[in-house]
């Protein structure tokens, strides 16, 4: 597993510190305060955990990694916000200040969580065997995720039809919705990796690029050869 070796200090409040720190008026304030050490936090006070984010899993979750192999949790996008899987459960945190990539913020809020005792840590081993492993047969039309109503199904029945189409097909969940990561197989060549549909679906109606995933398929004569729908442009 790839992981980005990320030096944080996370800040411990001791139970003297003032009232406002302790219940910050907003949410986020102790988490931004991962980034660097405040100068109004006494030294003694300061906590360093470093933490590394290894690589996302098929359903697009990256672990935050303590030690040599200790997940205190995993963080994933889901359209726009991010989550925090730990456990004591899953935390919707929002979306992180301009400039600040989600998967840092997530991860230093795990950091300060652990490190205040709030959430304990799962072997790296364990968090892989618990990867969700793609079906035998048909998946099911909407993401758990996804609520069910007409136009989600209309719009999942639009994306599956897409699929068929350009020789894609889901693997492990229904449709997530247009800008999630979806975990498609491809048809030419047995490729399986994470695709958006809305890249999928092409611009104004378009088709997408002949050039379908890392590696290059089976090479854009053949793509095209064999997906009568570019023979139509």
């Amino acid at each position: 597993m790839t992981t980005q070796l990320l030096e944080r200090p996370v800040i411990l409040i001791a139970p003297g510190a003032e009232p406002h720190d302790q219940n910050p008026a907003d949410p986020g304030q102790l988490d931004r305060r991962t980034a660097a050490r405040e100068p109004d936090v006494p030294a003694a006070h300061q906590t360093a955990m470093p933490y590394r984010i290894g690589a996302p899993d098929t359903t697009g979750r990256y672990p935050v990694i303590i030690g040599q192999d200790q997940v205190i949790g995993r963080a994933h996008r889901w359209s726009r916000d991010w989550w925090i899987e730990t456990t004591a459960g899953e935390t919707n945190l929002g979306r992180p200040d301009k400039g600040v990539p989600g998967v840092e913020m997530a991860a230093a809020h795990l950091a300060q969580k652990y490190a205040a005792g709030e959430i304990t840590a799962i072997p790296l081993d364990q968090i892989r065997a618990e990867v969700l492993q793609p079906l035998t047969g048909p998946v099911p039309l909407l993401h758990p995720r996804m609520p069910v109503n007409d136009r989600n199904t209309e719009s999942a029945e639009t994306a599956f039809a897409g699929l068929a189409k350009l020789r894609w097909r889901a693997i492990l969940t229904g449709f997530p919705g247009s800008d999630n990561h979806w975990m498609l197989a491809c048809e030419l060549c047995g490729w399986i990796g994470p695709k958006f549909w809305s890249h999928l679906r092409g611009r104004n109606g378009g088709l997408p690029s002949l050039h379908r995933h890392e590696g290059g398929c089976v090479g854009p004569d053949r793509v095209r050869e064999l997906i009568p729908a570019y023979q139509q442009q």
